[in-house]
């Protein structure tokens, strides 16, 4: 399982907060854990039987779920926007 290093951090911030030190913004937060629930999903698909590691995914998208509407009301054009970028829906 790849873990996300600090330069990947880094870089993800950089990408979606607008620089490195701006770890809040709701947009670097969604690209975030988007990046650790590929990381883990992939994991799963080894370890079908990783019951603890599955309760945490569900808990990750839930979060992420829970940002992404909370983005949608506040900013919808930077929603549209995110999630193209990520890819996350269609």
């Amino acid at each position: 399982m790849s873990y996300l290093t600090v330069e990947k951090k880094a870089n993800i911030f950089k990408e979606f907060g607008g620089s490195e030190k701006n770890t809040g913004s709701i947009e670097a937060q969604i690209a975030l854990l988007t990046e650790r629930i590929t990381s883990i999903s992939g994991h799963l698909k080894q370890n079908k039987k990783d019951f603890s590691t599955n309760r945490g995914l569900m808990k990750m998208v839930g979060q992420r779920k829970r940002l992404l509407s909370y983005l949608s009301r506040t900013n919808l054009q930077g929603y549209r926007a995110l999630i193209e970028k990520l890819g996350i829906r269609k």
